[in-house]
């Protein structure tokens, strides 16, 4: 596959700035012409991924997140989330619908909803080390 553009950026975990995060990979897709779903699709994830390193990666300090994305001729979108954060002891049980860490505080759907509005996640993770969010989405576009 081959790459027709990259964008990378290393923002603060704040969450002032998951709306910006949501955004700004959204007008990056956009030059793929996607529908207006599938721009929704993409800052739904983006949404989720990004509060997700903000509420769990960094939950006594303070951290970076760093999103790379890439664009493909063949209409393939792929979002790397990345943060260098506590990292995640149980992967399979942390994507199970519902389970949350956080307590009453949240859903536990974050990764139910990406895996939702992507094509395809991965998930990767090293306790201490941080944690990797692979989203992708096969932009069909307009009228494609």
């Amino acid at each position: 596959m081959q790459v027709i553009n990259e964008m990378k950026m290393v923002i603060d975990a704040l969450s002032i700035n998951e709306g910006y995060c949501r955004v700004a990979v959204a007008t990056f897709v956009a030059q793929l012409d996607p529908t207006i779903d599938e721009l929704n699709d993409i800052k739904t994830s983006v949404s989720e991924a990004v509060t997700n390193c903000i509420v769990h990666a960094y939950p006594k300090k303070k951290g970076k997140i760093y999103i790379t994305v890439r664009l493909y001729a063949d209409g393939l979108a792929r979002v790397i989330i990345k943060d260098k954060g506590i990292g995640i002891e149980d992967i399979k049980k942390a994507r199970e619908p519902l389970f949350t860490t956080a307590g009453g505080e949240r859903s536990g759907l974050g990764f139910s909803v990406m895996e939702s509005f992507s094509d395809r996640l991965l998930v990767r993770s090293k306790p201490g080390r941080g944690t990797s969010i692979t989203l992708e989405k096969r932009i069909v576009g307009k009228g494609k």
